[in-house]
């Protein structure tokens, strides 16, 4: 039996193809007063199980991370939005938590979350994803997401305090689902720094990959994760080498346009 709620509350996610875990994330939230779903488009079976618990569901096309849940967090009728990816189980001691908390302690605007990824069938107890807290409950009247295509964030105008207990991230089937997330976040993130008047250099580039898995597999302890630890911190470094990298393409393929000389003439290509 659940605890006696003393704020309503309403989840909140975006989907797109999210079928695979997706009905025990709506189970594990079956304590919330609704549920918003803004889907992108699927094709798979994410709207038939939405719809089989009882969700709202709307569509959106999808045009970046932080303004796809910012018109979520709009859709919800109630303040408190507690914001859910559509991999993310939350546990029974969180829930217990959060039914416990919001609403008992008034100066509090936001609760940062704890996630803990699930990475290769193994809970990552060693690292820096184990209990990563995360902005994700909050009383949409002091705040909302930034407009960031990908690694968006919560800017909230109020007190936030720390939940202890944790939600289960299963983000990757396989290492196959990992490279194709990594390759839309990674041109994502580059997007982001080019409309921000980034510059990166082949130096940078070259010498950040080996620096960064050291950090991720030795200083962060990943290497007592094993396997999966190895692996995770060696794609971790990976990411930003690659993001840098699709900085200084796009960067370069912008530079070429603007040295393309100006004729009157219409050029015809046959």
């Amino acid at each position: 039996m659940f605890m006696h709620k003393t704020a309503a509350i309403s989840a909140v996610m975006i989907t797109y193809n999210s079928e695979r875990v997706l009905a025990e994330v709506l189970r594990a939230l079956s304590w919330c007063d609704e549920i918003v779903v803004v889907d992108s488009g699927s094709t798979d079976q994410t709207i038939a199980i939405a719809t089989s618990f009882g969700c709202r569901v709307m569509h959106r096309d999808f045009d970046g991370f932080g303004t796809q849940k910012g018109f979520a967090v709009r859709q919800a009728h109630n303040d408190w939005v507690f914001v859910v990816d559509c991999d993310e189980v939350v546990t029974p001691a969180l829930r217990d938590e959060i039914l416990a908390r919001v609403g008992t302690e008034p100066d509090i605007a936001g609760y940062k979350v704890p996630i803990s990824l699930v990475f290769l069938n193994q809970l990552m107890r060693y690292g820096g994803e184990y209990k990563m807290r995360h902005l994700r409950l909050f009383n949409r009247r002091y705040g909302t997401y930034n407009v960031n295509r990908v690694h968006e964030d919560v800017l909230l105008n109020g007190k936030v305090a720390n939940l202890k207990h944790h939600c289960l991230h299963y983000s990757y089937a396989s290492i196959h689902e990992y490279f194709e997330k990594f390759n839309r976040y990674t041109t994502a993130g580059a997007q982001d720094l080019s409309a921000r008047g980034k510059q990166t250099s082949i130096a940078k580039i070259a010498f950040r990959m080996p620096f960064s898995f050291v950090r991720e597999y030795v200083v962060k302890r990943n290497v007592l994760n094993g396997y999966p630890g190895f692996m995770w911190s060696l794609f971790s470094a990976m990411y930003p080498v690659v993001k840098y990298a699709k900085l200084r393409e796009m960067n370069s393929a912008a530079q070429a346009v603007r040295q393309i000389p100006v004729t009157s003439e219409v050029a015809t290509f046959s």
